[in-house]
């Protein structure tokens, strides 16, 4: 039986916290941003939290 691969689209897009919950980047970041307040862009800048029912999905796929 061989290895399971870590699947490398969501080990780009995902990172394990110390405590074990899952981080992520907001989207909508990338283009049209002239169109989006100050307010919004600041927000999207920061990391979030992956809420707790993809967690256990999204962990599985990184399998660190």
């Amino acid at each position: 039986m061989g290895k399971i691969k870590t699947h490398k689209a969501s080990a780009k897009r995902f990172s394990v916290t110390g405590t074990g919950k899952v981080k992520i980047n907001h989207c909508h970041h990338r283009h049209n941003l002239g169109l989006k307040d100050a307010k919004r862009k600041r927000h999207l800048r920061s990391s979030a939290i992956l809420s707790a029912s993809m967690t256990a999905t999204a962990r599985h796929l990184i399998q660190k």
